[in-house]
């Protein structure tokens, strides 16, 4: 996991920063709805994988 999160920030930190500035300054409901949608897609994602 720590491999996939830290690519975006070794290629390109700029943008990375760019994106998470403008993610703090969401409100807590959009940050909500965004960690809602990650779990929804992390267990579509368990649910699609073989066994």
């Amino acid at each position: 996991m720590f491999l996939l999160e830290g690519i975006i920030p070794f290629l390109f930190p700029g943008r990375w920063r760019g994106i998470f500035d403008r993610i703090c300054r969401l409100r807590d409901g959009q940050i909500r709805f965004l960690g809602l949608g990650a779990v929804v897609v992390g267990f579509a994602l368990l649910w699609l994988a073989p066994l």
